[in-house]
């Protein structure tokens, strides 16, 4: 039988929405949709790249409620609310994913708010970040 972990913050939509913030199943973790919200402060800063960090920052903690890492992210979905914002947070993303570079999608959906810059959901695998991986280039 796998073991199950779902983690939740407090958030007023975790319960109204009825979910969590993370699940993970055995060493495999599921991270929902995370904005960019100070959890002390409850604030959303205004800047596209210090949000983006914030939400890198949100998206860590609660990995490592689980014992695992950004560095552990084999996949990323990163939703911008306004296109012509896409260089600023894929830059800001790009450095703080670089060397770990999961599968990545993304997309320019409408948000919650328009506050929201950018959210981003993950897929992580606990203890990935250790294993030996191998890069290999294709052309497609």
């Amino acid at each position: 039988m796998p073991k199950v972990v779902k983690v939740k913050t407090g958030n007023k939509f975790e319960e109204h929405g009825s979910y969590s913030r993370l699940v993970a199943v055995d060493n495999m973790i599921f991270v929902s949709n995370t904005a960019g919200r100070n959890p002390r402060t409850k604030e959303i800063p205004e800047d596209l790249a210090e949000q983006t960090n914030q939400v890198l920052d949100n998206i860590s903690a609660a990995l490592a409620s689980v014992d695992a890492k950004l560095e552990d992210v084999v996949s990323a979905r990163v939703y911008v609310q306004f296109p012509e914002h896409i260089d600023v947070i894929m830059e800001t993303y790009g450095k703080r994913m670089r060397g770990i570079n999961p599968a990545l999608t993304m997309t320019c959906p409408s948000l919650g708010s328009e506050t929201y810059k950018v959210e981003i959901d993950v897929v992580a695998i606990r203890g990935v970040s250790g294993a030996d991986a191998e890069e290999l280039m294709v052309s497609l």
